[in-house]
Formats: structure tokens, C-alpha cells, sequence
């Protein structure tokens, strides 16, 4: 008898610490998802980088030649509208902007695939926008210049027009967007890389760049800034 006692409060320890675990396994599982949750958003807040060499995407007045191999009557050129879409022949509005050429011929195969049995269609870019860069801030001729060959900040600041008597050159910023949300910043002292004769920091630009000459000095910015910020750097110019 005093043996089954003994089992018996053995028993009973045995299930107090169980249940002791459990309660703890309990009040700790919320702040592990926490913890998750924190990660995940922090992790969709995060720019994601574009490629280095992207593909171009479709905007709007571009204008498409697009070729039916075996439906020659449906052969047709569009003009991309204001809102992204054409207007294909036969089957009315298609959205294409912000696509790559191959994107858009498989949109077009899919669109055609309701009347055509496996239609093959080669598409070919006819007119687009050409590469450009902006300069901005405290230049002789801030604008919107073509892309031409390599040309890199000192470069865009002279096709410009030059610097300004009171422009900042010790910090002139470089814009350059690497998603749809964000653009990266980067600070670059041309004063100090004309001084010293090395110009190895001069970075060269790339389509759609954006370079600002301050009058002031800034306050030190974020590597990554919304897009929607630029406003306050180009807005002024109507780009």
C-alpha cells in the first residue's frame, strides 16, 4: 500500500510539471509569432533591388509592330495609350504597359489563343522612349538630357551647364530607383575628387538617373527613400 502511495504522488508531480510546461509553451508561442510578424513586415519594407541589366518594359506612347506568322490579316501596330492599354484588332483593349517585349507577345498569344488555335505572333519595338538622366538643383541648365555613350555624374553636371557659384559640390546626390516604391541615394563629393585629381568615385550613370546639386548641405539621408519623395528634389522641373 505505502509503494502505491508513493507511485501515486509521483504521478501527481509528474502531472503538475507537465502542465506547468505547457502553460509557459503557451504564453511564449505569442511572442515568437511576434517576433515573426516584426521580421516578415520588416522584410516587406525592405527595397527589393532590380536587376542589373533589366529588361526594358513597355510605357506608355511606345508604339509595337506585331506580326502574325500564319494569320497575316491580323498583323498590326499599336500605340501604347496614356492608361497602358491597345487596342488589338478583333478582340478590343489589352493592358501591356510595364511588360517586356517577351511578356507582351505571350499576352498576345494568350489573347489570340480565344480565336486562333496556337497562334505564333512576333512582336518588335518600333518606337520607345530613349534612355535619358535628369539634372536638377544648382546648375546652369537643369533638364532632361539623353543618354548617350557613358557619361557619368561630372559628366551630366557639364552637359548641364556646369555648377553654380554657390552650388554645393562637396554633396551632390545621385537618385537612381531600384524598384517601382524606391530609390537608392548616393552621396558623391565632386569637389573633393576634382581636388585630389581621382575620379575613380565618379560614378557612371545609368537610364532614368537623377542627379541633384544642392545650394545647402543636407542633412544626411537614407540609403533607400520612397519614390514618392523625389517630388521635392525634381517636381519643380514638370518631369
Amino acid at each position: 500500500m505505502r509503494i502505491l502511495r508513493i507511485l501515486s504522488h509521483l504521478g501527481l508531480i509528474l502531472l503538475t510539471v507537465f502542465s506547468v510546461d505547457a502553460a509557459i509553451g503557451q504564453q511564449r508561442a505569442p511572442a515568437s509569432d511576434g517576433r515573426a510578424g516584426a521580421k516578415r513586415e520588416s522584410a516587406e519594407q525592405m527595397p527589393v533591388l532590380q536587376q542589373r541589366f533589366p529588361r526594358y518594359r513597355v510605357r506608355a506612347g511606345d508604339v509595337l509592330e506585331v506580326n502574325f506568322t500564319f494569320s497575316s490579316e491580323f498583323n498590326q501596330t499599336v500605340t501604347v495609350q496614356p492608361d497602358g492599354y491597345v487596342t488589338i484588332r478583333g478582340l478590343g483593349d489589352l493592358r501591356i504597359q510595364d511588360k517586356t517585349v517577351p511578356e507582351v507577345v505571350e499576352a498576345m498569344r494568350t489573347a489570340y489563343g480565344k480565336i486562333l488555335h496556337d497562334p505564333e505572333i512576333t512582336v518588335e519595338l518600333k518606337d520607345f522612349e530613349k534612355p535619358y538622366f535628369i539634372v536638377s538643383g544648382e546648375v546652369a541648365r537643369p533638364g532632361k538630357y539623353d543618354l548617350r555613350g557613358e557619361t557619368t555624374i561630372l559628366q551630366a553636371v557639364a552637359v548641364a551647364g556646369d555648377f553654380k557659384s554657390q552650388s554645393k559640390s562637396s554633396q551632390v546626390l545621385l537618385f537612381r530607383r531600384v524598384s517601382d516604391d524606391w530609390a537608392e541615394v548616393r552621396e558623391v563629393d565632386i569637389k573633393q575628387m576634382l581636388r585630389s585629381k581621382n575620379l575613380t568615385e565618379d560614378l557612371h550613370l545609368r537610364p532614368g538617373d537623377m542627379v541633384f546639386v544642392p545650394k545647402n548641405p543636407w542633412s544626411r539621408l537614407e540609403r533607400f527613400i520612397p519614390v514618392p519623395s523625389l517630388g521635392m528634389f525634381f517636381n519643380p522641373l514638370g518631369f
